[in-house]
């Protein structure tokens, strides 16, 4: 397998992709056509923020699989497309979080005492220190737009310096604000009550100049910092701020276009401290950030869950190795209902009950609608099978109950198509041993593998060895044999064979010719 880099990394993270086994092609700067060609045979991409990872780029790269982000933004990978394609992105929100609190807080000092400005005129001769008064930052409010990983980091470094901490994030509990001794506040309060403001969002189509002339004529005075996303923050209306005298000064670390333009109005107003995007760039945080991309990377090309997924269903580490059994299990319940239904598909529902419905099941149930979806030839995994769901008009449900009658932990997966359901449950024996133990109410003991039949007949002497017999003359061997029946001798029974043969539709039409045969289906696992 290949995985394509086309924004530089630490050779760590280089080094673990080829310790794996991938080749590994490193492509700088391409774009365009260039781009296009080279992801075409890419099983990975890796990018940082200078590669644009558009639409256009995953119709060209049909064995993709994972594009990973060397960094936190994600603003330069059209997620949407990557879901449609089924392919998962991911990030490094952690590698670098340490890097760019340290960076902001520092900027926050610079902007504050004038730093970069003094050091400009001593280094030229001048000793300015009367020219120079700066503010100190203990007892002085910080406001915090996001509070995210980064934003939380800033926050726990300036509470600790001794300033009080008010917070706009419409996405976290006022508890977890209040273990970081942050108050929740209106984004209007978070500006108007700031000294300083340091803002920590994603560049969405939401948060795309979320700050500008109002917001700005709202903080009153005080400083700006921006070491988050270009474009957050108007530049043209901080450097207008900051030259009238509406705010004290500014530290920007991220620029809406990059490399900067020399015109660029932040960099002629004196009060604005600029960096050129260097939040994460310490040696420790590419190392973090190129091993970790790395290591997310591996994870996707061998099927096993990414962690730092934004488009598919992911899992602590620690739990991975509680549900991975049943990720194979639920995939495999799905296909089997799938292709025991009959008409088209309406409803999916699975559901957990004893000791399994405690984990996170997300990714398990992701797995499930891809089983119910491959017999149906959709291009289908893990990572768009919820949307698929959503454009084709399938309600998907999922429940949990932490009791079980028969089972340490069960799974079932019932699909509907209106009038008729079919369900199927199954469960783990010796803690990875899979067994199917119910279909549509009837009781067996399973294994799902290969080649099956599943046979619905009536209860009567001799059937068993009627269906036995036909598959003998058509050269189907059968590997193994379950059968169950819901009443006394008589009634209606299911059989479930494992065969070593694909039984035709010309076999089928053989069995059901027979009266005492009300249905057989051919499954292909």
């Amino acid at each position: 397998m290949k995985v394509l880099v086309t924004d530089p990394i630490a050779d760590a993270g280089l080094d673990r992709l080829r310790e794996a086994g991938y080749e590994v092609e490193t492509a700088y700067d391409v774009e365009g056509d260039a781009l296009l060609e080279a992801v075409s045979d890419a099983n990975g991409l890796i990018v940082r923020s200078g590669t644009q990872v558009t639409a256009e780029v995953f119709e060209a790269a049909p064995d993709l699989v994972i594009v990973g982000r060397a960094g936190i933004g994600v603003d330069n990978i059209d997620i949407d497309a990557a879901t449609e394609h089924g392919v998962i992105v991911a990030n490094a929100p952690e590698g670098n979080v340490r890097a760019a609190a340290e960076h902001t807080v520092a900027m926050g000092f610079a902007a504050a005492r004038s730093i970069p400005q003094a050091h400009a005129r001593l280094k030229n001769g001048e000793w300015a220190k009367s020219d120079y008064l700066g503010n100190e930052v203990n007892g002085k409010t910080l406001g915090v737009v996001g509070l995210g990983r980064v934003g939380q980091e800033v926050a726990k470094k300036f509470h600790a310096l001794g300033m009080d901490i008010v917070a706009y994030d419409p996405y976290i509990g006022q508890e977890r604000a209040e273990q970081l001794g942050a108050e929740l506040v209106e984004f209007d309060a978070c500006l108007s009550r700031a000294d300083f403001l340091t803002v920590h969002t994603p560049l969405t189509p939401e948060t795309e100049g979320l700050i500008s002339t109002e917001e700005l004529e709202t903080m009153g005075s005080g400083y700006l910092i921006n070491c988050a996303r270009g474009g957050v923050v108007d530049e043209t209306a901080l450097a207008e701020a900051v030259e009238a005298g509406v705010l004290d000064g500014a530290a920007v670390d991220v620029f809406a276009d990059e490399p900067v333009s020399p015109d660029n109005p932040l960099l002629s107003v004196d009060n604005v401290v600029v960096t050129p995007h260097l939040g994460a760039s310490t040696s420790a945080a590419q190392e973090n950030v190129a091993v970790s991309t790395a290591d997310q990377i591996v994870a996707a090309l061998r099927e096993e869950p990414v962690m730092n997924a934004l488009n598919a269903p992911s899992v602590d580490e620690s739990a991975f190795p509680r549900i991975r059994p049943y990720i194979e299990l639920a995939e495999t319940a799905g296909k089997i209902a799938a292709q025991l239904l009959d008409g088209r598909l309406g409803e999916v529902e699975v559901s957990y009950h004893g000791d399994i419905a405690a984990e996170d099941l997300e990714l398990v149930t992701a797995s499930a609608l891809k089983g119910v979806f491959t017999p149906l030839e959709w291009q289908v995994n893990a990572v768009n099978a919820p949307q698929i769901a959503k454009e084709r008009g399938i309600e998907v449900t999922e429940s949990k109950s932490r009791q079980s009658e028969d089972f340490q932990s069960l799974v079932t997966v019932t699909v509907r198509n209106g009038d008729e359901e079919m369900t199927i449950s199954g469960t783990l024996f010796a803690g990875d041993d899979p067994r199917i133990v119910r279909i549509n109410g009837y009781r067996l003991d399973a294994i799902p593998h290969g080649q099956m039949l599943v046979a619905r007949n009536y209860d009567k002497p001799g059937v068993i060895g009627f269906i036995g017999t036909v598959l003998g003359e058509n050269d189907v061997n059968i590997a193994g044999m379950f059968n169950a029946r819901r009443a006394k001798a008589g009634g209606e029974a299911l059989t479930v064979y494992n065969l070593d043969d694909e039984v035709t539709e010309e076999v089928r039409e053989k069995l059901l010719a027979d009266d005492r045969i009300i249905d057989v289906d051919a499954i292909t696992l």
